[in-house]
């Protein structure tokens, strides 16, 4: 769901982001987009009804850029609607759309003609007519075409503005307004062409059994055919995948893949830097904490897509002097019905070191990594500088509120960072671990709320010392800690005793929703089902708490987590939204979705290859050559093969047994398997 920030639109420069301030207002109420097939292969959407027509109404229609290119698309043959009888996503970038057509001299009920329309992100739609008929059929087919050549947010906000006139051109059609144009191209030429109408006509000659096509392409005028900006890593990957016992995670990992693909945009003035865009339709820009959350999930994929967002963004620090330098620009994101909004600045600036030593250890070139300290640097500088004698982070804003879930990533960027720099020979980071280590001491004492259940982390600490007592799905982020040298992990800022708690906590009914960790407990005053962070599951939270319970030793609360992640991922067709309500789960239920959630999102697709892979145990060491594997026992969906990941810049292969033995069938050379 976007923050309460102006719909950013979807071209491939990175928006600007706002500094910290007053809450902005928020737009207009988003029309719903959760019935909606989103075709995707950024800077270009596709935006359907299941009914394959594109009447002009809601979001309908090609985008480029973040403008709508065409809105509007509808085909006649004969002077009738083909009936739509089927849609569905054949892959991130298309769709598929079939109707039915009975002629008017049919003596019968049964239709004689099947219309299928191939509709692509691209701008690209095939129109073909299959004939069932046994004898040979003369067929006027007619698309009427019309466009408002709107930008995103107008059209978003219910405000795109009429239709423009249209001027035949070419084999086509043509519009133009004073700041943009459109062509759409036909092959075969259309027979007659109605500007007036925007009505391109064919007379089609279909013998029986025979197929004819039409194909019509979008473009803004005087560009060519567009290349998703994803298209250079497709043979990177696209060897990734996933075979089991469970049928449902070959189909999650392709399709996380894809999704991922499709949304990565590129960075206009460096080309060869790529980084994910939030999500689809509302939040296709750079929004910093989901990229690098995103680029540090998909890890197992390769470090090209880590790397690229790291220099995005690194040319983005604020530098000079002053409290702010080293600060990575974010802008502001609700946070619940308990907390005022949050700067979602303060995340990106602790996740760029963490995304940045779990690289490194994951196998980005060495150069990489030094051309990308300096920013690390700056980042960690404006952590001490920001807590300053103190041992909290806290928001800068008056009033001095303490986030439990920034503790978390400070904590992490801390101890991650240090061992990144010491490193590399950059800094001692002995004062790191000194803070880290005060910071743990004093979050377990009074960011932990006593009561007769056995206590739980504080969602925020006042200025003043009382806690914000709320259960949400940010205390997952105190599970999350990160890789160190030699296949370790971070400490936690919890002890043993509360980290059982909190694993009780997350696997309990309040939190555990069936389909997915809830953003905030059932029982919590203000829940909301379809709450933002109120109520919903929110997958990437869910990720981080199957991971960061798996790792630490919980694994009856991870596998219900993930089984009812995986459920849920069935029921979207395996294309996870970002977002969808924290309703119970009953028997024969689906979950809800949630009608302003991105679909596809980039850290939901993240996390689908984020939590197979930590079924795995995959702890990669690539400078000390070394990768080691550490399942998670009883193997929760049986057995595991996962193949074409990426450890040391090399291709990597694992197969865990039912028994949760590990073998590793393909690695580079030079690793070998750590205990």
């Amino acid at each position: 769901m976007p923050a309460p920030t102006p719909l950013p639109g979807l071209s491939g420069r990175p928006a600007p982001v706002p500094t910290p301030g007053p809450a902005p207002r928020r737009p207009a109420e988003l029309p719903p987009a959760h019935a909606l097939l989103i075709c995707v292969a950024l800077p270009a959407l596709a935006i359907s009804t299941d009914q394959g027509q594109l009447t002009g109404e809601g979001l309908e229609g090609f985008y480029r850029a973040g403008r709508r290119t065409l809105s509007r698309c509808q085909v006649r043959v004969a002077g009738r609607e083909p009936v739509a009888v089927q849609a569905r996503m054949l892959s991130a970038d298309s769709a598929r759309f079939v109707g039915t057509l009975r002629l008017p001299t049919d003596a019968g009920p049964d239709p004689e003609v099947v219309v299928e329309r191939i509709r692509y992100a691209d701008g690209t739609e095939r129109i073909t007519l299959h004939s069932a008929s046994g004898r040979t059929l003369r067929l006027p087919v007619e698309v009427s075409l019309g466009t408002d050549l709107a930008e995103v947010g107008l059209v978003a906000s219910g405000r795109p503005g009429p239709e423009l006139p249209a001027s035949v051109y070419g084999s086509g059609m043509r519009w133009s307004s004073g700041t943009a144009n459109c062509l759409v191209t036909a092959d075969p030429a259309p027979a007659d062409a109605l500007a007036s109408a925007g009505l391109l006509r064919w007379e089609v000659d279909l013998p029986p059994g025979a197929s004819r096509s039409v194909e019509l392409r979008v473009r803004p005028d005087g560009t060519g055919p567009i290349r998703a900006a994803g298209h250079g890593l497709l043979r990177a990957v696209a060897g990734a995948r996933a075979v089991g016992d469970d049928p449902r995670v070959e189909p999650l990992l392709a399709r996380s893949v894809e999704d991922l693909q499709a949304l990565l945009l590129r960075d206009p003035e460096h080309p060869t830097d790529m980084f994910p865009a939030a999500g689809a339709p509302w939040r296709c820009g750079l929004a910093p904490a989901e990229a690098l959350a995103a680029a540090r999930m998909a890890l197992p994929l390769g470090t090209r897509i880590a790397a690229g967002t790291l220099r995005t963004l690194a040319r983005g620090q604020l530098t000079g002097p002053g409290p702010r330098s080293g600060l990575i620009p974010g802008p502001l994101r609700d946070a619940g019905p308990h907390l005022p909004p949050g700067c979602t600045g303060a995340e990106a600036t602790l996740l760029f070191p963490v995304l940045l030593a779990e690289a490194w250890r994951w196998g980005m070139p060495g150069q990489e990594v030094e051309d990308l300290l300096p920013a690390a640097e700056g980042c960690l500088r404006w952590l001490r500088t920001t807590v300053g004698d103190g041992v909290f982070l806290s928001d800068a804003v008056p009033g001095g509120l303490a986030r439990g879930e920034i503790q978390a990533h400070a904590h992490r960027a801390a101890l991650l960072g240090a061992d990144l720099l010491e490193a590399h020979g950059r800094a001692d980071g002995a004062g790191l671990r000194q803070w880290a280590g005060r910071l743990r001491s004093a979050f377990r004492e009074e960011f932990w709320v006593e009561d007769r259940a056995g206590g739980r982390p504080a969602a925020a600490r006042l200025a003043d010392g009382r806690p914000v007592p709320h259960l949400t799905a940010g205390a997952a982020h105190l599970l999350d800690t990160g890789l160190l040298g030699a296949g370790g992990l971070a400490p936690g800022l919890l002890d043993k005793v509360r980290t059982e708690q909190l694993a009780r906590l997350l696997g309990g009914p309040a939190m555990d929703s069936g389909w997915g960790l809830r953003s905030l407990g059932a029982k919590e005053a203000a829940y909301n089902p379809f709450g933002h962070r109120g109520g919903s599951v929110r997958v990437q939270e869910t990720a981080v708490a199957v991971t960061g319970l798996a790792a630490a030793g919980y694994e009856k609360e991870a596998a219900s987590l993930l089984r009812g992640l995986l459920s849920a991922a069935e029921t979207f067709g395996h294309r996870l939204p970002e977002m969808y309500a924290g309703e119970q789960r009953t028997e024969g239920g689906a979950p809800l979705p949630h009608p302003a959630a991105c679909r596809p999102a980039a850290t939901a697709a993240a996390a689908g290859v984020h939590v197979l892979v930590a079924l795995a145990g995959i702890r990669p060491d690539a400078p000390a050559g070394t990768v080691t594997l550490r399942p998670v026992r009883g193997t929760p969906l049986g057995e595991l093969g996962l193949s074409g990941l990426s450890v040391a810049g090399a291709p990597f292969s694992v197969r865990v047994s039912r028994l949760g033995m590990t073998m590793v069938e393909e690695a580079a050379e030079r690793l070998q398997l750590g205990v």
